[in-house]
């Protein structure tokens, strides 16, 4: 039963965006890795079909199961090589199994296909996450993107220089490039895997999704500034942000998840960072105008969202979810703009970059444009000229991000700024904003 508990752990912290899935079965230390991986990953494959299939039977009322510990189950038992389990997980599974097998008969019957797979919705989402490039961000409070270089080339990858247009990400096995935007960032062939490399486990390279760099990147808290994580774990956009202090200056991260906030300690030490205050804390519970924070001037916000641009969490909902879903898309919206108009509330702030790994403008640019008309004292700062994907307009100076036009997951990102901190900047033409 370990493996189905371990795998539902994953499959709950990949959703809640802790991590790649591939980095939390390496991190799980589970004794059979390669069996944990091709669980998770085939059931996360199947997800929208698991999930028809246990509601329909009314599996979770039935056998008092969580969602996921019984897509796991049912996958490996209609899908799978059979239940790898005994005990009483295993009878109450084969008490219900000809019903889950009639459910699944019936989708494949409704649909006139044959095999599993067929019932799929697209192939383009799996082709797409086996086609994003690898990317792995230098960590430059441990080491340098010159001697990562070498190191690589030592290593036995061949090193071809700086990207200067997208189809340079196309790579061949261990040929690397880099990234012709973030300069921190080296660029491999999908498949290339580092979990085991030495300069992962060492801290010397972060394994981050490019326009996950984006955030921390075009914030650019100067070194010995005082800056907010506000919804900081897992930790990579922290370990970012303090990579681009320098370690100099004070970091507050906050999160909910005392337990994500653990893995999120270990991920900062592994890193090399310092200058942290981690903080178990709803942020919108955070006083802005206590004296602990009066010095604060950036802030980070990538708050809770639906993942929608997550390539291995999209979801492709039946008509049926469609309406639970624009619920969903309504409650996070809500509290996306609640956590930004708390964010703009910090009395010394200058900018603050917003985030979500979603491609819905109900969280995106809709929660931007009600924030800004909410806070008439903060402007959007025009980013990256040079990037090929704009916000919806009017918003065309935020940056989206996908896979068939950026090769990254998807992603949005806003730069609000304060009206003064702009007329500061418009008196000095030689500071150029990323």
């Amino acid at each position: 039963m370990a493996l189905y508990m371990k795998a539902a752990e994953i499959l709950d912290k990949a959703e809640s965006k802790q991590g790649a899935v591939k980095t939390l079965v390496y991190d799980s230390k589970f004794a059979n890795i390669k069996q944990l991986f091709a669980l998770v990953c085939e059931t996360q494959k199947f997800s929208s079909i698991l999930q028809e299939i246990i509601e329909s039977t009314k599996l979770l009322k039935l056998t008092k199961l969580r969602m996921h510990l019984a897509k796991v189950l049912v996958y490996d038992l209609l899908m799978g090589q059979g239940l790898k389990c005994g005990g009483s997980w295993k009878a109450v599974m084969m008490k219900h199994r000809s019903r889950l097998q009639a459910a699944l008969a019936r989708m494949k019957v409704k649909q006139r296909v044959s095999k599993n797979e067929d019932l799929l919705p697209t192939s383009d989402l799996r082709l797409a996450s086996e086609q994003l490039p690898r990317y792995v961000r230098v960590n430059t409070l441990k080491t340098t993107v010159d001697d990562t270089v070498d190191y690589l080339k030592r290593d036995g990858f061949s090193y071809m220089g700086q990207a200067s247009k997208l189809d340079d990400l196309t790579l061949k096995e261990k040929d690397f490039v880099r990234d012709l935007h973030l300069p921190e960032l080296l660029v491999f062939s999908p498949k290339t895997d580092f979990h085991d490399h030495f300069l992962y486990k060492a801290g010397h390279i972060i394994l981050q999704d490019k326009a996950s760099c984006l955030p921390a990147y075009l914030l650019n808290p100067p070194p010995d500034s005082h800056l907010i994580d506000a919804c900081a774990a897992p930790g990579n956009k922290t370990s970012h942000l303090a990579a681009i202090m320098k370690n100099k200056g004070r970091l507050f991260a906050f999160d909910l998840d005392a337990k994500r906030l653990a893995t999120m300690s270990t991920l900062l030490l592994r890193a090399g960072v310092t200058c942290q205050q981690l903080a178990h804390q709803d942020f919108l519970k955070v006083d802005p105008d206590s004296s602990q924070f009066k010095n604060v001037e950036y802030i980070l916000l990538d708050p809770s969202c639906s993942g929608s641009g997550m390539v291995c969490l999209r979801d492709d909902a039946s008509t049926a979810d469609q309406e639970k879903n624009q619920a969903r898309l309504t409650s996070l919206a809500s509290f996306q703009l609640r956590c930004l108009n708390h964010g703009l509330r910090f009395p010394r702030l200058k900018r603050l970059v917003y985030s979500t790994c979603s491609i819905h403008s109900q969280e995106n640019e809709e929660v931007v444009t009600a924030c800004l008309q909410q806070n008439p004292d903060f402007r959007l700062i025009p980013l990256l000229a040079q990037w090929p994907e704009r916000g919806l307009h009017p918003l065309t100076q935020c940056l989206r991000a996908s896979t068939t036009k950026t090769r990254t997951h998807g992603f949005f990102v806003a730069l609000l700024e304060k009206h003064s901190e702009a007329r500061k900047r418009m008196q000095e033409p030689e500071v150029q904003i990323r």
